[in-house]
């Protein structure tokens, strides 16, 4: 309220009686925003404005106009607030029309947009320059919105937002948020009309008649002071002006629905061409081919801004552009001088030193391939090794690794393994590449036990340490595959980076007996061709499964020890009740395939820990006796999972 009218001025006097003959004639004149009030109503042409926001409360403006759409619900698009600064009610209620104020501005905080439409709450609520141009018409039209799915509007089915706002004879093609991009002008002077020299008596009133008038403040200290596209610090009203004055005129600035695509479209070709060239014609001829694209994208852009009022970017283009040269320069630089490098680092493991350096002389006989193989790969990793890895920082984690891999690669290696790779917790290796190995199924298998045992004395050697540092210890637990069968060996990989490593579907299945390890609660777990290789070592037949990516079961193993343990008469006597656990259990006779299984679990009790793999079988034991499997029963066990 305007704290100047003549009823707030008396309120703030004292109550002495002199002042009361005054305070009653203050009274009795009228109060300045009744005035205003009554002003507006007198017009008939006058249109208050709010200004939406995020908050809470306050009181809803009144909307003077019906606003109705075509197509998509329009309030899936427009923006949506919560509250809003109003006009006083008293001067709001007799205005013909109401529209808000709100701008639309980017992260930097420049106003690229004017939005025509906003949402309060689930109400659409048109902008100043709306409700302006509906005013300027006559105030009988409706606004109207028409969206995706409209008539006559494609969009194949997508839901891509506001199309045009309509009101009167004036159509504006606008976002996918109902907003139009401000075609900023820059500050023209005829647009302003100082308020001082409205009052003038010698004011020319013709020169306000049949326009649109839009009362604003300029000065800096009133803070309505906004950021433009051309840089300078405008008045919030101007930007109003503007874009009202584009909607009359029908001069927008608009961005095609295929501008992002036509610029995706050529920063791909320019970027692919200028790889190709430089890759071929070198550095010089892609930076001559890099200035002819900046400056004709630059170009391109500007004419298209200046006479067809459409805006394409041109700055995230010729920036990819540049980065690419300059990375594809890089690397060529990275490739000529790194080359000698590379080579040495990747086949000084396997090769002999003659041998590297004359590949690193002449990188020519570098070619990628391999040959074909019978060859035994194994697979390890630590068990619950995430859950582990909880109760220690980066840095422990790291050492706790270092201390693991360590001697398990001198057992690899001294059993005449190659290591392929390690992966965090889990270690590859193969037998019988480069160098051949006659007994590489035997030599896995006592590589496998020795991990096994290596374990043991780790875990004694860690648990004392932890306790003289008065940490917890976490037991290390590891589970083996071990799978032999033809695989092609050799430089594997792509024309940048190949290594020395194993393909083959039996490479595969070895990574996927490792894994069953922990469905058995076994250590190792060995395939069928392994064994037929290494007969004579320890082992216990597991089951007839089929892993996962496999269509053919496959018959794996339990390898409990070397050639010694499989003369011992404790194991020979665990092996005689186990086969037999699992006759009883093919033949479906549960029962006697139940006193089986603790005939074995007292054969195993002293030497052998294989409690885990029977608690296993006595669940499937129940659960078959109390749903048997079907008369065709094959006894593959699909485990489902790695």
């Amino acid at each position: 309220p305007d704290r100047t009218s003549p009823n707030r001025v008396a309120a703030l006097w004292s109550d002495r009686t002199e002042l009361n003959a005054l305070r009653q004639e203050l009274d009795g004149l009228p109060d300045h925003d009744q005035l205003f009030a009554k002003s507006i109503e007198a017009s008939g042409k006058v249109v208050t404005a709010f200004a939406l926001n995020h908050g809470q409360g306050g009181r809803i403006p009144s909307r003077k106009a019906g606003v109705s759409f075509g197509g998509d619900d329009p309030a899936h698009f427009i923006p949506r607030f919560t509250a809003a600064v109003t006009t006083l009610a008293q001067l709001e209620a007799p205005a013909a029309g109401s529209g808000h104020i709100n701008r639309g501005t980017d992260p930097g905080g420049t106003v690229r947009w004017v939005p025509t439409f906003l949402m309060l709450e689930d109400a659409l609520y048109p902008s100043l320059e709306m409700e302006a141009l509906r005013i300027a018409q006559g105030g009988k039209h409706t606004h109207l919105l028409k969206s995706s799915g409209a008539s006559g509007e494609q969009s194949f089915g997508a839901r891509t937002g506001v199309i045009t706002v309509r009101v009167g004879e004036f159509t504006i093609p606008t976002g996918a948020d109902g907003s139009i991009r401000l075609y900023d002008t820059g500050p023209v002077a005829k647009r302003f009309i100082p308020a001082w020299r409205v009052v003038e008596d010698d004011f020319p009133r013709d020169t306000l008649e049949g326009v649109i008038v839009l009362v604003g403040t300029s000065a800096a200290g009133l803070k309505d002071q906004v950021s433009t596209p051309l840089g300078q610090i405008a008045p919030g009203v101007e930007v109003h002006a503007q874009a009202l004055e584009q909607i009359v005129t029908g001069n927008f600035l608009t961005r095609p629905d295929w501008a992002p695509g036509a610029e995706v479209l050529g920063l791909a070709l320019a970027g692919g061409l200028l790889l190709i060239v430089m890759s071929r014609a070198g550095a010089l001829a892609g930076a001559g081919l890099l200035a002819f694209g900046v400056v004709s994208v630059v170009g391109a852009s500007w004419y298209a801004f200046l006479e067809l009022h459409l805006l394409f970017d041109p700055v995230y283009p010729t920036a990819f552009v540049v980065l690419a040269y300059l990375v594809q320069s890089l690397v060529n630089f990275m490739r000529t001088e790194g080359e000698k490098r590379q080579i040495r680092t990747a086949f000084g493991r396997y090769l002999s030193p003659s041998l590297v350096e004359r590949l690193a002389d002449d990188p020519s006989h570098l070619r990628l391939g391999g040959e074909t193989r019978t060859m035994t790969f194994l697979f390890s990793d630590i068990r619950g090794f995430t859950s582990i890895s909880e109760n220690f920082s980066a840095q422990e984690l790291t050492s706790l690794i270092n201390r693991f891999l360590t001697p398990v690669t001198d057992l690899l290696l001294g059993n005449g393994a190659t290591i392929d790779k390690y992966m965090g917790d889990a270690v590859m290796a193969f037998w019988n590449a480069p160098l051949e190995d006659a007994h590489h199924a035997a030599n896995a298998c006592k590589a496998a036990v020795a991990m096994q045992k290596e374990m043991v004395g780790l875990n004694a050697k860690w648990k004392a340490q932890a306790e003289a540092e008065g940490h917890p210890h976490f037991p290390i637990k590891i589970g083996v595959g071990l799978n032999s069968g033809d695989a092609c060996v050799g430089n594997l990989g792509s024309d940048q980076r190949f290594d020395y490593s194993v393909l083959g579907d039996d490479v595969n299945l070895a990574s996927r007996l490792e894994g069953q390890s922990k469905t058995y609660d076994v250590g190792i777990v060995v395939g069928e061709n392994t064994l037929k290789l290494a007969p004579n070592f320890a082992a216990l037949e597991l089951d007839l499964i089929r892993v996962k990516g496999k269509t053919r079961p496959v018959r794996i193993f339990a390898l409990l020890g070397d050639e010694a343990l499989a003369t011992d008469p404790s194991f020979l006597a665990l092996r005689n009740t186990h086969d037999e656990l699992i006759g009883r259990y093919r033949a479906q006779d549960w029962p006697q395939a139940q006193v089986a299984l603790e005939k074995c679990r007292h054969a195993a009790e002293a030497s052998f820990d294989l409690s885990g793999l029977y608690d296993f079988y006595e669940g499937r034991l129940k659960a078959f006796a109390a749903n048997p499997p079907p008369d065709d029963w094959d006894w593959v066990f699909d485990p489902g999972e790695k």
